[in-house]
């Protein structure tokens, strides 16, 4: 099977993007990400080693994989990030990071000797009392002062922001401002449901909407509308005077499946091949078992429903015996 193998789902969609969540653990407690009472842990032991992510993700390279994103948790909250970034870099694929911006100044070297060029951070508020509820912890003056550092050292910065109605739906405009003078892309997130992290649809914020609200400070002459990359599963946009951009991602109403190049890669060595399926296929048994991990992966990828892991309509993506099987997003790695 070996020599006929590819990364390829049963609908013919190509797979050459992986994500690799590297720890569970997080220095915040998003409300949208984990319950307010934290999850329980995988133990240390069934958790992947930094040889067996590094063996993974040069399994998935060799068949095809040319773009890694390290996730958490927090990943770089693990004691040895440094040294698995660094392995990653000399794979030659693109490498990217989604944090939450606290740690950076301790791996700017790091992160330019692995050859990352983009850098995505999590944040949520650009009002401090606001950024510590929903973070249930006081870094905002931090996460502020390394998201300028890391534009001054070269980054190409993505500013994460998940909107919640009635919550930070107010500050669509002021995100959008922080584009005028700074080279930074902000990527609106539709609140999407995991365990524990109270979704409905109430507190969802359509691109519908978002685009309305955007409309209704800029006219419609003033937002270009930018060429998506391949696969890209964000709409992108700017003001034409400004000199960043922003983007939605509307998982919720206008789901991006039929061209998703992405499969996921759990902390504790389990594949997700959609972020809402419950289904996981573990490689990290077999692995430390000494038998090839191929099979797992092919059998995981054929598995793969059209849309939304089988939820293709909008009752089934409401249903919480549905979404609610599924693990919180911190256990997932985004």
């Amino acid at each position: 099977m070996e020599n006929n193998f590819d990364l390829q789902d049963s609908f013919g969609r190509e797979h050459n993007y992986l994500r690799i969540s590297i720890t569970e653990h997080c220095n915040l407690r998003c409300s949208y990400c984990m319950p307010e009472e934290g999850i329980s842990l995988t133990p240390k032991s069934h958790l992947m080693t930094a040889e067996e992510i590094i063996y993974i993700a040069k399994t998935f390279v060799s068949y095809g994989v040319t773009k890694i994103r390290l996730t958490g948790g927090e990943p770089l909250v693990r004691k040895d990030a440094a040294a698995i970034i660094q392995e990653l870099g000399k794979l030659g694929v693109d490498l990217s990071i989604t944090t939450n911006g606290i740690l950076v100044p301790n791996f700017i070297t790091t992160f330019k000797e692995a050859n990352i060029k983009t850098i995505n951070i999590s944040i949520d508020s650009l009002v401090k009392e606001k950024f510590n509820k929903i973070t249930r912890r006081n870094y905002f003056e931090t996460v502020f002062d390394n998201i300028d550092l890391l534009i001054q050292e070269g980054f190409k910065v993505r500013l994460n922001v998940v909107l919640i109605k009635e919550f930070n739906d107010d500050e669509i405009h002021d995100f959008i401002k922080l584009t005028k003078d700074k080279n930074i892309k902000i990527r609106f997130i539709e609140f999407m449901p995991f365990s524990g992290n109270q979704w409905d649809k109430t507190k969802l914020v359509s691109y519908a909407e978002i685009m309305e609200i955007i409309q209704s400070e800029y006219a419609f002459s003033e937002i270009e509308r930018l060429v998506d990359a391949p696969n890209d599963t964000a709409k992108n946009f700017k003001i034409k005077s400004y000199l960043g951009s922003f983007a939605v991602i509307s998982s919720v109403t206008n789901p991006f499946c039929s061209t998703c190049n992405r499969i996921r890669l759990t902390a504790d060595g389990k594949l997700k091949n959609c972020l809402f399926s419950n289904s996981e296929t573990s490689l990290l048994e077999t692995l430390r078992a000494g038998a090839s991990i191929l099979p797992l992966i092919q059998q995981n990828l054929l598995s793969k429903k059209a849309v939304r892991a089988g939820m293709d309509d909008d009752l089934k993506f409401q249903n919480p015996e549905l979404f609610s099987q599924n693990r919180s997003m911190i256990a997932i790695g985004g």
